[in-house]
């Protein structure tokens, strides 16, 4: 309730003292503000180091001397070096930090040769490229005196003029895709093609399909071999190999290994004069 003072003003009641604080608590109180503060400036110097040195590795790290200017490529043979390099991306030397190793070996392994790639960075500046190359071990017809050289997979490597004398044709109507396509019509030739024992491979001049998954086999001086499925591959070998060394067999015959074990040898059929 307000009152009256003598010049007629109205006078505002007191107000309640305050309940004076215990000094301990007060110095406590204030303490921990002192500490709260020293606390935000830390945390505001650290920052600012942080940020400092952010802006100062960023050139460091992208600078000539961390960037991987000694690039070394093993493995490779019918893949050239440059080939890795462009589809590594490290023919550019770009910054170590860049280097993402795992995408660099995926583009190199779609390169039609290449099997597994393997990058392994050597800090501060090299890069270690290991390549694993695929073997050929057939070709397929791709038009007129050109052919395309087949790994066990199906995989084309590369289309060559004129058939290397080192592999096996492989008969087939359909044509191969591009390199680095994967050419599956083939198979199990391939499969049979793949296994052939080197000291046998020189003699088969052409692996062909055959009915129901079967494969047979075109040999030197006109012999043929009835192979049957791409299974027990060392035991129909085998019996291929000991008919061609013990039996005087003319051109014309046929070696059936279908059933392995028990080879069946047909004379060539004989021509009737007219």
């Amino acid at each position: 309730m307000r009152t009256m003072t003598e010049s007629g003003r109205r006078q505002a009641p007191p107000r309640a003292a305050r309940t004076p604080i215990d000094p301990r608590l007060d110095a406590r109180r204030r303490a921990v503000r002192r500490r709260s503060a020293r606390r935000r400036r830390v945390l505001l110097v650290v920052a600012s180091i942080v940020v400092g040195l952010a802006a100062l590795a960023w050139p460091l790290t992208h600078s000539r001397y961390l960037s991987a200017t000694v690039v070394r490529v093993a493995g490779t043979g019918e893949t050239s070096v440059a080939a890795v390099l462009d589809a590594s991306g490290l023919a550019t030397h770009p910054p170590m930090v860049d280097v993402d190793a795992g995408s660099a070996a995926a583009r190199i392994e779609a390169l039609p040769w290449v099997a597994s790639a393997r990058v392994d960075l050597e800090w501060p500046d090299g890069v270690l490229v290991t390549v694993t190359e695929r073997t050929a071990v057939a070709v397929v017809a791709d038009g007129p005196g050109s052919f395309a050289e087949l790994d066990a997979t199906g995989r084309v490597l590369a289309v060559v003029s004129g058939q290397p004398p080192s592999l096996v044709a492989v008969v087939t109507t359909a044509r191969p895709g591009a390199p680095g396509t994967t050419f599956a019509s083939a198979e199990p030739s391939l499969v049979v093609a793949a296994a052939l024992p080197a000291a046998f491979r020189s003699l088969v001049q052409a692996v062909s399909p055959s009915a129901g998954a079967a494969v047979d086999l075109s040999l030197a001086g006109g012999l043929g071999v009835v192979f049957g499925t791409a299974t027990q591959l060392p035991e129909k070998f085998e019996d291929v190999a000991s008919l061609l060394a013990g039996a005087a067999l003319s051109p014309g015959s046929v070696i059936d290994v279908s059933v392995p074990d028990s080879p069946v040898v047909t004379p060539p059929k004989a021509t009737t004069s007219p």
